[in-house]
């Protein structure tokens, strides 16, 4: 099974003409995890053909206006078209407080249930067939990265199970590894099924390079990392608590990761978002660079 993502929005404190602020859409199953909030990204939602009354569950990584500007409007919206969920939303310490102090500054219409959970470190939320946990990172403020991952399974070989003819409530017994005796005979589970092994998309945003980057990322099939600006630049005003590329690449080099979508690019590279690419592939040569509105799984 594929899962979906969806980038909303990939620049970083100061919207582009091509680039909103950070949004990420991730589906699976009846689930549609958004990873932050940025000013503009229900109208992100509506280009990308979603519906938003699809969203189950909002993490936010930490408080800064880029990442979370554009949730009282996503809120209403729901409220609005008759959001009959609860939406979950996940975030750093401050974030029940935070999210009434932004809905108190305007004049709500509707009603919509939502559940705040503050979050630190560790898995959080744990399901049949996935989890999802968080480490802190090094912003300046309460800040998290994230990683979802899908489980390990066992798979069930239809080809084999039609050959034997084996049908009805035994074959849930297979799934879950267990031996049957079909037809008067002893059918082992190992010898019609196989595993699924698991699979682990990271979110990393808005930190200094620090060893929980590593710690959340280690064997991750997709990092997807803040790239704001390149060593180059590294120095420059009013990019302190930011990584360049080459350090998202180290990132994906050290944890062993597969693959490494480079997000959160600052204005400066609207015109040369190769510079990004360019650094980052010189530590680890399976990466690319995000656009609004790309769609890819994994």
């Amino acid at each position: 099974m594929k899962i979906p993502i969806v980038f909303l929005g990939t620049g970083q404190a100061i919207p582009t003409i091509k680039r909103n602020h950070t949004s990420i859409l991730l589906s699976y199953k009846d689930e549609n995890i958004l990873i932050d909030c940025g000013e503009g990204a229900q109208r992100q939602i509506r280009k990308a053909h979603i519906n938003p009354c699809s969203i189950t569950k909002l993490l936010i990584t930490h408080w800064h206006g880029d990442h979370i500007l554009g949730i009282p409007g996503l809120l209403q919206t729901l409220a609005l078209n008759g959001y009959n969920k609860t939406l979950q939303v996940y975030g750093p310490k401050g974030t029940e407080r935070f999210l009434h102090a932004i809905l108190d500054m305007f004049i709500f219409e509707g009603k919509i249930n939502i559940k705040i959970k503050e979050i630190d470190s560790g898995i959080f939320l744990d399901t049949d067939d996935f989890y999802i946990s968080c480490l802190p990172m090094s912003h300046g403020t309460p800040c998290l990265a994230y990683s979802f991952v899908e489980k390990e399974k066992i798979r069930i070989n239809k080809e084999k199970l039609e050959k034997l003819k084996i049908k009805g409530s035994i074959i849930r017994d297979l799934a879950k590894g267990k031996d049957i005796i079909w037809n008067d005979k002893k059918v082992k589970a190992k010898d019609l099924t196989y595993s699924q092994p698991e699979k682990k998309i990271t979110f990393i945003f808005d930190t200094t390079l620090n060893e929980n980057c590593f710690k959340i990322a280690e064997n991750s099939d997709l990092l997807i990392s803040e790239a704001t600006y390149t060593q180059k630049d590294e120095d420059a005003d009013g990019f302190r608590y930011h990584m360049t590329a080459h350090q998202a690449g180290e990132i994906a080099k050290k944890s062993k990761s597969k693959r490494l979508i480079l997000s959160h690019l600052s204005q400066r590279y609207e015109m040369n978002e190769k510079a990004i690419l360019d650094e980052a592939k010189k530590v680890f040569k399976n990466s690319e660079v995000a656009q609004d509105l790309t769609k890819t799984e994994v």
